[in-house]
């Protein structure tokens, strides 16, 4: 082989309703990171867990994300004008399961709240405070795209989510 290494098996197929468990594991062969996405609600500060961050343009400054449109939580989302998204780290990982389980995590964080309103969680790698410009159709999913109005970062290890499993990348 080129690369010289072993040859691996591969498990071949073609997507549809009866194999989704595979197509969610091959999907699952991308290393993320983990975020909490967080705003402001009606019934008061709320925050989901989401690996489907992506950065999208540099001018303007732009991020998507993709929560699943048949979520309890997305209404909250879909309504929000304001919006911040936290990337994890690694000694994070209580937070990653906290907002996994219920959108009111928020007892004991070390947060402020922004001028709109936002849950501003302390100490993640880095947090991007956005507008919400747009709402696309995904499949059952939703694409959010948020303007970045301010960010911040910090040095440190990222929390990550591989083949199922929260992993951290240590460097």
């Amino acid at each position: 082989m080129a690369d010289g290494g072993s040859e691996m098996m591969m498990q071949a197929f073609k997507p549809d309703p009866t194999n989704t468990r595979a197509l969610r594991d091959a999907f699952g062969r991308f290393a993320s990171g983990i975020t909490i996405v967080t705003a402001a609600s009606d019934d008061g500060p709320v925050g989901i867990t989401a690996n489907s961050f992506s950065s999208l343009s540099l001018d303007p400054p732009l991020v998507l994300w993709s929560p699943d449109a048949k979520s309890r939580r997305f209404p909250y989302f879909a309504a929000a004008k304001h919006y911040a998204i936290h990337v994890l780290a690694v000694e994070q990982e209580a937070l990653c399961h906290g907002f996994s389980k219920s959108a009111f995590a928020f007892d004991g964080l070390d947060m402020n709240i922004s001028a709109n309103g936002v849950p501003l969680i302390k100490n993640c790698l880095a947090r991007f405070e956005c507008e919400q410009r747009i709402v696309y159709p995904g499949g059952d999913h939703k694409i959010v795209v948020g303007e970045v109005m301010a960010a911040e970062m910090r040095d440190g290890d990222a929390l990550t989510f591989f083949a199922g499993q929260i992993r951290s990348l240590e460097g």
